[in-house]
């Protein structure tokens, strides 16, 4: 679909807006201006996509869209199950999945989408409560659900999980399995000024941590070639499929005022199901950067990207500089500049690792230091 901004005049919009009014963001529309997206529009999408941490531009982009139409959905407004070829997504299976969750029962993350684990999950519980274990959340398996609450204390059960998988994959990056995703590609270049695109910044950057990684025994894949690009979805497909422990993707940004500078740091954030272990390498990489390079610290942020969402490990979004800063863009097309990042994320990952008693100030430790 082509993003509908403010202006737009067409049934899409007409959508939108009801969606909006629904969830009470948008006041009762107005007859003969269904299909106008206009400032009201703009603001309740604003709010929509701050509710849901997504970019708050006011732009009714991809993600922006599936976000609107999952929100339709509330658990029992109709029967769930796992269809490989066109799954259910929306709140209720967000719902389903967090309801799993709090139970004890591993759906990987709950991230909209009724997929594989989910109805692993499901089939658990049904199976654990005397149901028919097929995988379907029909009348019987919410009445089931409804009866029950919460039974796994002494922390959030995705974040005690997460914390097991890394304490046990000890301290070595020696067999740890890393996706690198460099922005954009192909036809997409990205944030662009003057000769300098960010599709090319983020390539660069992505193999040189690569050799420093491989370096070290760390097996890495790229999720995409130098000339090539894909979704976010494939992207965070590639890298469920490959079993990686975690992800970086890598960025730079853009603003229409060259004064915005600096790095910034993502990871998945939606409340309680946030990945907590994505929060500590994003912060990680943030202060590592920061305090290699000296540039303005924009901070540790959750977002519900697909990329972040959609991954089942550990997966974070750097934002490197901007390329629109005069002074950012002179030291992102520094080769030596490059590598002090490389250097940085290179730390950031092997100190995710470390135990406490171990992990160095942040901006002292160096690839020789790892590599002893």
């Amino acid at each position: 679909m082509q993003p509908l901004r403010r202006g737009a005049n067409e049934d899409a919009v007409a959508e939108v807006r009801r969606v909006l009014a629904g969830l009470g963001l948008l006041a009762n529309l107005d007859p003969g201006a269904e299909s106008l997206y206009d400032e009201a529009t703009e603001l309740a999408v604003r709010h929509f996509q701050q509710r849901r941490g997504l970019s708050i531009d006011g732009i009714v982009g991809r993600e922006t869209w599936t976000a609107l139409a999952g929100a339709r959905w509330r658990l029992g407004d109709r029967v769930l199950a796992h269809n490989a070829t066109s799954p259910f997504t929306g709140d209720d299976v967000v719902a389903l999945q967090e309801q799993l969750l709090e139970m004890g029962y591993d759906v990987s993350r709950p991230d909209g989408v009724f997929g594989r684990h989910t109805e692993i999950a499901l089939r658990a519980f049904q199976r654990d409560y005397g149901l028919t274990p097929d995988g379907i959340c029909g009348p019987t398996t919410l009445r089931a659900l409804r009866q029950l609450t919460r039974r796994v204390i002494g922390g959030r059960p995705q974040l005690l999980r997460e914390q097991m998988r890394v304490a046990e994959s000890g301290p070595s990056l020696l067999g740890k399995r890393l996706v690198l995703d460099p922005g954009h590609g192909g036809a997409d270049l990205g944030v662009v000024a003057g000769d300098v695109c960010e599709a090319e910044i983020a390539w660069d950057l992505a193999t040189r941590l690569e050799g420093r990684l491989t370096a070290l025994g760390v097996t890495t894949w790229l999720t995409r070639g130098p000339s090539n690009g894909k979704s976010d979805e494939a992207r965070a497909s590639f890298a469920n499929e490959v079993g990686a422990d975690a992800l970086l993707s890598l960025h730079v940004d853009g603003s229409p005022s060259p004064l915005a500078s600096g790095v910034a740091s993502y990871h998945y954030g939606a409340g309680e199901s946030s990945s907590t272990i994505g929060e500590r390498l994003a912060d990680l990489a943030q202060r590592e950067i920061v305090a290699r390079t000296g540039m303005l610290n924009c901070r540790v942020h959750p977002k519900t990207w697909a990329l972040l969402r959609l991954t089942r490990m550990p997966a974070v979004r750097i934002e490197v500089g901007y390329l629109t800063s005069p002074a950012d863009r002179a030291r992102l097309v520094d080769p030596a500049f490059r590598d002090t990042i490389a250097e940085g994320l290179l730390v950031a990952v092997q100190r995710l690792y470390l135990p406490k008693a171990q992990d160095p100030p942040t901006g002292v430790m160096r690839i020789p230091a790892i590599a002893s």
